[in-house]
């Protein structure tokens, strides 16, 4: 049988860090053993699932490359078939009516736990054979008295759990709407799912889906609860400590690469290997590997795994993701400045981020009328005009505008104005960049090239008479 494994989160919110990387182990999990990954939205909660946070899960997904072979499934589609199992189950003795009144209940609990009971339903209806119509009714699932529930966890090991500590838990609303553990167990049934990995806080409701499972005569899949992931201050993880949807990492200026390095450590490890190539994680990933206790994130940790992707990673692919970067700050690419391939190399040693990066390379693209106002003053004194000239009727002569030839030119004026090296190349850097940081100068002249170079020579001439006087 082909391994099959899904990724089913609900729609009533971002697609945040804990569901990415169930949905990156699921994904691992199948390609690893050559089978076949599902995404199921359920979204069945239809006063809080939205159609914004179907779009983000199903965006953060391709953002972080995790395509799925079926999908997307909405359980919101599947009703008639949800109706036809629960009334399957009625004909078949394994369901049944009931008629409490939410009061009933209330006070059925409040009673259980002024006794310091476990709160769950008596059983008050569970042999009712007389249907009353005309009353509000739910359908509860018959669940066993005797015996237990064996679980093999992927992850946790045996887990055992009595039947008679289980209630018979409800299945379908008064409105005749299934609930979440009957809508899980029929389309894991019906999409032949045969491993289900999801977060630790689903352990509860495993041998109740199990028992029904087996009503239908089920073959049950394997199951693997992952871990809780927590702040690095040992607190469950919350917005504070970086809780956001994926696409806000991507906003921030985080590769999916580097977001998917970090998040399959987060539970699982290889020795101390920290950077891991897609390819890598699929061949080494093993779900028995994945520890049983929580995960602490750092922030700090995804920053530095990020910088070492820019770093090392093909430039293309970092230039692909700055790409959309250099657009949010209304930048055309194509047709205003150098190849992004060529800033990345330029620019990757000293950027953490991809929003580092685009910062401090919009002075290749877009021209700017002030200067930084330290840089100006610690830079733009009396007599830098002149040097400043120098350069300019120097670089006005010059044909072969590349990067080795402008260092051998710059050193010539210094040489000639008998200056030190930084005090030629220092103000040449914020007269054609605005600020007083950029790469190299020699490459930042190549990238900028000849025309922008002259031109803004020109304006920080004009700007240190006009100051000047």
């Amino acid at each position: 049988m082909t391994m099959k494994t899904r990724f089913a989160p609900s729609p009533t919110g971002y697609l945040h860090l804990g569901g990415a990387r169930t949905a990156l182990f699921s994904w691992l999990h199948a390609r690893k053993n050559n089978g076949t990954f599902v995404l199921r939205i359920e979204d069945t909660d239809i006063e809080r699932s939205t159609p914004e946070s179907v779009n983000a899960i199903l965006e953060g997904m391709q953002w972080l490359g995790l395509d799925y072979d079926e999908g997307p499934y909405y359980q919101t589609q599947r009703f008639d078939r949800y109706a036809e199992v629960i009334q399957q189950l009625i004909d078949q003795g394994d369901a049944y009516y009931c008629y409490c009144s939410k009061e009933e209940l209330d006070t059925l609990r409040e009673q259980q736990m002024a006794d310091k009971q476990k709160p769950r339903y008596n059983g008050k209806c569970r042999d009712n054979t007389e249907q009353q119509e005309g009353m509000n009714r739910v359908v509860r699932f018959r669940n066993p008295e005797e015996g237990e529930v064996v679980l093999n966890d992927l992850v946790k090991g045996e887990i055992v759990v009595a039947n008679k500590e289980l209630d018979d838990l409800i299945i379908a609303r008064t409105d005749g709407t299934p609930t979440y553990n009957l809508t899980v167990v029929v389309d894991d049934l019906d999409m032949g799912i045969t491993d289900v990995i999801r977060g630790d806080d689903h352990v509860n409701n495993t041998p109740r889906q199990i028992n029904i499972l087996k009503a239908l005569g089920a073959e049950l899949p394997r199951y693997a609860h992952l871990p809780m992931i927590l702040g690095d201050d040992g607190a469950r993880l919350s917005k504070r400590h970086g809780a956001v949807g994926v696409m806000q990492y991507r906003d921030d200026g985080f590769l999916p690469e580097a977001l998917l390095s970090y998040l399959v450590r987060l539970g699982w490890s290889y020795g101390d290997q920290e950077v891991f190539a897609r390819e890598e994680m699929i061949e080494l990933f093993d779900i028995s590997k994945v520890n049983v206790s929580a995960s602490a994130f750092n922030t700090e940790k995804l920053i530095w795994l990020n910088h070492q992707y820019i770093m090392n990673a093909e430039p293309e692919l970092v230039a692909g993701h700055l790409e959309w970067h250099m657009q949010q700050r209304g930048i055309d690419v194509a047709t205003q400045g150098p190849a992004l391939v060529d800033i990345v190399k330029a620019q990757r040693e000293r950027s953490k981020t991809l929003v580092e990066m685009a910062d401090a390379s919009i002075y290749f693209y877009q021209d700017f009328t002030e200067y930084d106002a330290k840089a100006a003053k610690k830079n733009f004194k009396q007599g830098t005009d002149e040097v400043l000239q120098a350069l300019l009727d120097a670089f006005s002569e010059l044909s072969d505008w590349q990067g080795d030839t402008l260092h051998a030119l710059v050193l010539q004026i210094a040489e000639q104005l008998e200056l030190k090296l930084g005090k030629v190349a220092q103000p040449l850097r914020v007269a054609v960049c605005g600020i007083g940081m950029s790469p190299s100068i020699d490459v930042t002249l190549a990238l900028l090239g000849r025309d922008k170079t002259l031109l803004r020579l020109q304006q920080a001439i004009n700007y240190i008479k006009e100051n000047r006087s």
